[in-house]
């Protein structure tokens, strides 16, 4: 019963189901006689790209329901929950306003986009950012409402008790890949950079009894703040959502590879990334992706994943995010 709770109201924006995908080459290389297979949450839709989409669907449809017509949101410069916001602002005929950390709005990657979108840019400082991120987003909010408009304010990464809804529903979605393939036991790796991809699976996975382990790659921040940050989202969603199940199982998250920082990189994540994408065509990207891969074949590497002979790599997106640090890949590369 626990999986037969109804989702919310939601707004058709994402392209799913997305595809489940063997990569035979790359168990072959790097399986160690598991196979990788891997969910294209990279492909939510063009110009939506990735996992953010899926929360998106929820959030627009409390906005919609509130007559809501301008949706605030933050990160850093290059963020693709940012990014997506403003495309759904622009897909709904919606105001939208970014709150980004950094120095620079340089017209490259996602911050490229985000003008496309239309979407208005408040660069902030990051010493500034993080001492005042609430206020700041609340001074947004208000000259909105001084404007006539009917602001909501979104958190980073769309992670949050309604957020976590939209990989609630991707967990079921994928279930139903596993059933497809006869897979019935298997460990789901995701990066996990805001909590609440990682909040959704894991809730998921525990309301449908499944003998599935739900695997964070940190890419920032350490496992003490991500396993807290899961279990707030979910409690969050219960207050709203009373028939919502409290979670079963610890969080699992891993927080070894977030070397040098968020948004940055070393160089064995650039050549993992060259390798897989001449390998798959599957494009990683070094702020996410190619570090949650990354720390997903060191797991298998150590044999510290389980016994586990599926190991599910769920891609969140972020290509976007790759162009910024073409000169990083370049040196990879010959031209």
């Amino acid at each position: 019963m626990r999986n037969n709770i109804q989702l919310p109201e939601r707004v058709d924006l994402a392209r799913c189901p997305t595809p489940f995908q063997l990569l035979t080459r790359a168990s072959k290389r790097w399986g160690a006689g598991r196979r990788i297979w891997v969910k294209r949450d990279d492909l939510t839709g063009t110009t939506l790209t990735g996992n953010k989409v899926r929360k998106l669907e929820f959030f627009a449809a409390y906005a919609k329901a509130r007559g809501i017509d301008t949706l605030i949101t933050c990160g850093g410069l290059q963020s693709n929950h940012a990014r997506a916001t403003a495309a759904v602002c622009a897909q709904l005929g919606w105001h939208c306003e970014l709150v980004l950390r950094g120095k620079t709005a340089e017209p490259s990657g996602n911050t490229l986009l985000d003008k496309l979108f239309g979407a208005d840019i408040q660069v902030v400082e990051a010493p500034h950012y993080q001492r005042h991120l609430v206020e700041l987003l609340e001074q947004t909010a208000e000259r909105h409402r001084l404007l006539g408009r009917n602001p909501l304010i979104i958190p980073t990464g769309g992670s949050n008790g309604i957020g976590i809804w939209g990989y609630i529903a991707a967990a079921r979605e994928l279930l139903t890949d596993f059933s497809n393939q006869g897979i019935t036991d298997a460990a789901v790796v995701t990066a996990t950079g805001s909590g609440g991809t990682q909040a959704g699976l894991t809730l998921g996975m525990d309301m449908a009894s499944a003998n599935i382990d739900v695997i964070g790659i940190a890419v920032s921040d350490d496992s003490t703040w991500f396993n807290k940050k899961v279990i707030d989202d979910i409690e969050e969603a219960r207050k709203q959502w009373p028939d919502l199940p409290a979670l079963r199982r610890n969080p699992i998250t891993i927080d070894d590879f977030v070397g040098p920082g968020y948004g940055r990189a070393g160089t064995e994540i650039y050549a993992l990334i060259a390798e897989l994408a001449a390998l798959e065509g599957v494009v990683l990207d070094p702020v996410y992706t190619g570090k949650a891969f990354y720390g997903m074949l060191e797991l298998i590497k150590n044999n510290q994943i389980g016994a586990h002979q599926d190991i599910v790599f769920v891609h969140t997106g972020g290509i976007f995010g790759l162009f910024p640090h073409h000169q990083q890949l370049a040196g990879l590369l010959e031209f």
